[in-house]
């Protein structure tokens, strides 16, 4: 008797186990994007995962937004004080240079772009499989980023 209640105590362990597999493997993000949902998805729950994505793709958007507004103020800026001072006569512009120096640069920039194909592939193709893996934290990271750019 001892032994059939042994047994029974085993195969209630397993079928509990089998069912807990079971569940693992068809969380909703599982179906939509494969079994292979990544490490992220396993280890935390899917509020931390969404504040944790949200909190950092806030800061990330409100120090974009704040770096944005000072590069454009210094270039624009830059570039009114050029003309004025290019209007005024304090400086002269050789404006055939300029357009051979960015001729130049245009066929630098053609030629490096050509080069780095395969390397930009690899790059979306490994940014694609993260967004998949983690597409909890990466939906929460895009909302965030999109209020810190609000604020």
């Amino acid at each position: 008797m001892a032994n059939s209640r042994k047994d029974v105590e085993e195969e209630i362990y397993d079928k509990v186990v089998d069912l807990t597999e079971y569940a693992k493997r068809q969380r909703w993000w599982n179906r939509l994007f494969g079994t292979n949902s990544g490490p992220v998805a396993e280890k935390y729950s899917v509020a931390t995962q969404i504040a944790i994505g949200g909190a950092s793709g806030w800061c990330a958007g409100y120090l974009f937004q704040k770096v944005g507004k000072v590069a454009a103020t210094a270039v624009g800026g830059g570039l009114l004080l050029l003309q004025i001072a290019n209007n005024s006569g304090y400086i002269q512009v050789d404006w055939k240079r300029v357009e051979k120096d960015v001729n130049k640069a245009k066929k630098q920039l053609k030629k490096s772009t050509n080069q780095a194909g395969p390397e930009l592939n690899t790059f979306v193709e490994k940014s694609t499989e993260f967004v998949k893996k983690n597409i909890v934290v990466t939906s929460g990271f895009i909302g965030g980023f999109l209020l810190g750019l609000a604020s």
